[in-house]
């Protein structure tokens, strides 16, 4: 367990907790005498703490974008694949405890009880250590490496707002950047989108791209409300 808790960057003081996360079903079933069960409580509370987490960073990293577009970004980072891919990186398979059965049909490899197994890590991390230390491990093993990719998994509001102005001939698109502001690990751009040399829409983002398409976004919302 000291290996794991070693790629987790996280200590127990409560090892039990881990112990349970690694428990599947099959092994629990088979091992009925002892008091530790399976993990597929602490599963369900751990889908509820990575939701949280989860939200609350896009909540605060995309400030623009609405309800509809986080909650696609937040099913993305969550999903199956996502989680199976946390569990390759800190090996997890090699901990889990498995029954027999399940063991000789290759369950220490098998995507969904990776992930499954993922989500009960982060909730015996939770228990052991409050929301503090389980948002530091899931931003850490999660977050910080696929929260920015996932914004490419919206709508493109950019290419959106390109063929709503397509369907008028002669129109001419541009953006261009008014501002940026705050320390270099935490800036903030604001961008503009002209039409025809006219604001129709601004957009702050912390990245050059992100401004962009809130820009794009107001535009849609601008043309629309024209027409």
């Amino acid at each position: 367990m000291l290996e794991l808790e070693k790629k987790l960057g996280y200590e127990f003081r409560n090892p039990s907790f881990l112990s349970e996360a690694l428990s599947h079903s099959s092994y629990a079933n088979e091992h009925r005498a002892q008091k530790e069960g399976s993990n597929e409580r602490l599963e369900f509370l751990g889908d509820s703490v990575l939701g949280f987490v989860t939200a609350e960073f896009l909540f605060s990293l995309h400030r623009d974008l609405p309800e509809g577009d986080l909650t696609r970004l937040r099913a993305a980072l969550v999903c199956e694949q996502s989680l199976h891919e946390v569990a390759k990186m800190l090996d997890l398979g090699k901990y889990l405890k498995l029954g027999r059965g399940e063991e000789a049909g290759g369950g220490r490899h098998r995507a969904s009880i990776l992930a499954d197994a993922t989500e009960a890590v982060f909730a015996a991390v939770y228990l052991d250590g409050g929301i503090g230390a389980a948002t530091a491990l899931i931003h850490r093993v999660l977050l910080d490496q696929e929260g920015e990719h996932a914004q490419e998994l919206v709508q493109d509001y950019k290419t959106a707002l390109q063929e709503l102005v397509q369907r008028k001939s002669g129109q001419v698109l541009g953006y261009r950047m008014v501002s940026e502001s705050g320390p270099d690990h935490n800036k903030t751009f604001t961008a503009e989108v002209l039409l025809n040399g006219t604001g129709i829409g601004s957009g702050k983002g912390h990245s050059k791209k992100e401004a962009e398409q809130a820009a794009a976004h107001a535009a849609i919302r601008t043309l629309k409300e024209q027409t």
